[in-house]
C-alpha cells in the first residue's frame, strides 16, 4: 500500500455473520427494501435463517372502509399491493424457513394472499391472524391442510367455526394453543371440545364469554392446562324472556372444575383498566382506540407477541 493510501473494505466485503446481526435489528419494511440485490454477498446474508424464523408483519395496515356487506370491509388496492409485494420479497428471502407469522388486526387478508403463504411457509408453527373478513372457508382449510406442523392459532370469534376445528383437528396433530379475540358462546365452545379436545393453552382473554361455555371448556378440554379468561365480560343467559346477566364474580363450582388446571387465569377487577375497558366496549374491545401494541398483550407468554 502506498504512503496516503487506506485500505476501505467495501460494504460486499464484510463478513457475512457480521451482515446478518446487522440484518437482524431490520424490521420488515426495511428487510424487504431491496437490500437482497445489492450483492451477492448481501443477497446470502438476507436469506440467512436466523432472520426468518419470524415473519412479523404487524407493521403493515390495510387501507380500508367498513361497507354493510360481507366482506364487510373494502380495502384499498394500493394497500393490497404493498402487502403482495412484501409478501413475495420476504418468502422468496426466506426459502421455507418461517415458524411463526404475525398479521396486524387491522390487516386485511385475501384468499390469495394467504395462499401464497402458506405455500411457501411449510413449516409453519404459529399463526396470529386477528382479521378474516375476507378469508373464505376455502382459503384458510387449504392452509390449515399445508400446515401439518401447525402449533398455536390467534384468530377472531367466527360465525361457523366447526369447518375450520375439523380441518385443524384432522391435519394439525401438534395443535395445542389457540386464542380467539372475540366473543365465545356454547357453540364455539362445543366446537372446540369436539375436534381439538387435545388443546393445552386456551386464551380468552377481554372478550365475551358466555358463563356455560366456560364450563363446557372445562368440563370437555381434559388436557388444558392454562386457561386465560383475564378482562372477559363474564354473562349468563337464562332462559328466555328472562335477560342476559354480567357475572360480577367466578362463582365456586367453576372454580372448583379450574381447580386441576397448572394455571386459571382471572382478573374480574372493577378497578382494572383493561376490565373498564372491556365493559366499556361491551366485550368488543376496540382495539384501535387503545395503544398500538397494547393488541399483542397475553398473560400467557407463549401467545404474547
Amino acid at each position: 500500500m502506498e504512503d496516503g493510501e487506506l485500505d476501505v473494505r467495501r460494504w460486499e466485503d464484510l463478513d457475512i455473520d457480521i451482515l446478518v446481526k446487522i440484518f437482524q435489528t431490520f424490521d420488515i419494511v426495511q428487510l424487504t427494501s431491496g437490500i437482497g440485490q445489492v450483492c451477492s454477498t448481501w443477497r446470502l446474508a438476507a436469506c440467512d435463517p436466523l432472520l426468518w424464523k419470524m415473519l412479523d408483519l404487524s407493521l403493515l395496515k390495510s387501507n380500508f372502509i367498513k361497507i354493510p356487506l360481507e366482506p364487510y370491509v373494502y380495502v384499498d388496492g394500493r394497500s393490497d399491493r404493498t402487502l403482495t409485494r412484501v409478501l413475495k420479497i420476504a418468502l422468496n428471502l426466506s426459502r421455507g424457513n418461517i415458524l411463526t407469522l404475525i398479521f396486524h388486526y387491522n390487516l386485511y387478508v385475501s384468499d390469495d394472499q394467504l395462499t401464497y403463504a402458506a405455500e411457501r411457509c411449510p413449516r409453519l408453527k404459529r399463526l396470529v391472524m386477528p382479521a378474516w373478513n375476507r378469508i373464505k372457508k376455502t382459503g384458510i382449510c387449504k392452509a390449515v391442510h399445508m400446515w401439518k406442523d401447525l402449533e398455536s392459532l390467534t384468530m377472531p370469534s367466527i360465525a361457523n367455526p366447526p369447518y375450520l376445528m375439523e380441518e385443524i383437528g384432522k391435519n394439525c396433530k401438534k395443535f395445542s394453543e389457540l386464542k380467539i379475540m372475540g366473543p365465545c358462546d356454547i357453540f364455539f365452545a362445543s366446537t372446540l371440545v369436539a375436534f381439538v379436545p387435545n388443546l393445552k393453552v386456551l386464551s380468552l382473554r377481554c372478550s365475551i364469554l358466555v358463563r356455560d361455555a366456560l364450563i363446557i371448556l372445562l368440563d370437555g378440554l381434559q388436557q388444558l392446562e392454562v386457561l386465560n379468561i383475564s378482562h372477559c365480560l363474564l354473562i349468563e343467559v337464562p332462559t328466555p324472556p328472562a335477560p342476559k346477566k354480567v357475572v360480577s364474580q367466578i362463582d365456586e363450582l367453576i372454580l372448583q372444575k379450574a381447580s386441576r388446571l397448572r394455571n386459571f387465569i382471572t382478573c374480574m377487577n372493577q378497578s382494572c383498566i383493561m376490565c373498564q375497558r372491556t365493559r366499556n366496549d361491551e366485550g368488543l374491545i376496540r382495539w384501535y382506540k387503545y395503544e398500538e401494541e397494547l393488541w399483542k398483550v397475553d398473560e400467557v407468554k407463549s401467545l404474547a407477541i
